[in-house]
């Protein structure tokens, strides 16, 4: 079971104009690398690249690699910073297994939304997520 804690992962961006996706992102405590083509891209892809790797190792029963446990030594020319995560939440977000749902709508909102060829389902879905935030 995914406990509902939030983590804080230490990152490391070196930055190389040259590139095509010029942010290239260390993660020590995971082991692993992505990259950006800006700063909030290259924190997003971190994000994600710990979010799948975590709920990865915790749902082969492997522990949960611990936030700030590998010393790295940070060089001058690279920017530190921590990116948050909660595995649970990651799981929930990253879940599409769809589940088939009743519900009533009055009539004439049937009948037209049938007339205007309407995916009821899709439609739920983006109102959904909008009214979430997600």
């Amino acid at each position: 079971m995914i406990d509902n804690k939030t983590y804080i992962y230490p990152i490391y961006i070196t930055i190389d104009s040259e590139q095509e996706f010029p942010y290239f992102v260390e993660i020590p405590d995971i082991e692993g690398y992505t990259q950006g083509k800006d700063l909030a891209e290259a924190i997003t892809m971190a994000r994600d690249y710990i979010g799948f790797a975590g709920v990865d190792k915790l749902e082969n029963g492997e522990p949960l690699p611990l936030p700030d446990q590998i010393k790295y030594n940070k060089n001058d020319a690279q920017i530190k910073t921590l990116v948050d995560i909660n595995f649970k939440k990651y799981k929930a977000q990253h879940d599409n297994k769809v589940v088939k749902k009743t519900l009533t709508i009055p009539n004439y909102l049937n009948e037209l939304g049938n007339e205007q060829g309407i995916n009821f389902s899709l439609t739920l879905t983006e109102a959904l997520k909008e009214k979430l935030g997600v």
